[in-house]
């Protein structure tokens, strides 16, 4: 009870504290569009309330001002973008027919090869996001606020990686062999035992997969299929897949903790072997992981 009447006094406060007036919010949703993801009028005014105030930050504006803004806005791409993070299949199945091409057209700019695709496509499990713990879902997509379209978004996010990429492989390129060089794996010598607990331990939460979220993990993580060739392999639409990898991930790291703590670990040495595991590039790598349970 006393939960509920905390809740209630919340929402109270956050009402007298909005900038965005409910008739404006109210306008602004049919504009958007948002019934057509069934996209709860509460999401979008609080989306255009987060948009409002990362505009203003620290400013007074006035009620013409935020009206002004607000109407800028785009609007429909808001909507969508809300609809996905909460998880509303039939926008996320929009997102992905709509925006996907020109994700890839944006992918082949940035690099004519081909590497960047693999950034777009590991690109749809960040922006659904997974089920934490406590319910609330963590999508790149909360940090959309509408003021350019979504496709600009994204393409903006997309390039940021790429960049973010390049500057690690530079960092991790190797030193002239006159100089020498200090892994910290190599400094460590519990590393070596670390890696192989997390290996066993990842081997194991394979294995207790359902056989179907092993099928679709070995065919995209393996054996290198993209998205839509693992969908069409499992007969499910190439949404659904990123979404069922992205929780997979999830399950797979709680599984693997859980396994490392009941061999005694600390929450401390449990980072310690995942940081081990990053320097490691076999210790996670899931081919060897399917031929270890083949063998």
């Amino acid at each position: 009870m006393l939960r509920v009447i905390h809740r209630d006094k919340t929402s109270v406060m956050a009402h007298l504290n909005s900038r965005v007036d409910p008739t404006l919010a109210e306008k602004l949703y049919r504009e958007a569009k948002g019934e057509r993801w069934h996209l709860p009028q509460a999401a979008f005014a609080a989306a255009l309330e987060t948009s409002c105030a990362k505009a203003y930050s620290g400013q007074a504006p006035s009620a013409r001002e935020v009206a002004r803004y607000l109407s800028s806005l785009h609007l429909e791409d808001l909507a969508l973008a809300c609809a996905c993070a909460l998880g509303e299949s039939a926008a996320w199945d929009h997102f992905v027919l709509e925006m996907r091409p020109g994700l890839y057209r944006a992918a082949d700019a940035l690099d004519p090869t081909g590497g960047a695709r693999e950034l777009a496509d590991s690109l749809y499990a960040d922006l659904y996001g997974v089920d934490q713990r406590g319910g609330a879902r963590q999508s790149l997509l909360r940090y959309f606020h509408g003021r350019s379209s979504l496709s600009t978004w994204l393409r903006a996010v997309l390039a940021q990686r790429h960049v973010d990429r390049v500057r690690i492989a530079r960092r991790t390129e190797p030193l002239p062999e006159a100089l020498p060089t200090h892994a910290s794996s190599a400094a460590d010598p519990d590393c070596a035992r670390l890696v192989d607990l997390l290996r066993s331990a990842l081997q194991t939460a394979v294995a207790h997969l359902e056989p179907r979220d092993r099928l679709r993990l070995r065919c995209y993580y393996a054996q290198q299929m993209t998205l839509a060739k693992t969908g069409a392999l499992l007969k499910e639409h190439e949404a659904t897949t990123s979404r069922q990898l992205a929780r997979t991930r999830h399950r797979i790291r709680e599984s693997v903790e859980r396994d490392l703590r009941a061999r005694g670990l600390s929450d401390a040495q449990v980072a310690r072997c995942f940081e081990c595991a990053s320097e490691d590039a076999g210790a996670t790598n899931l081919d060897e992981v399917f031929k270890a349970r083949s063998g």
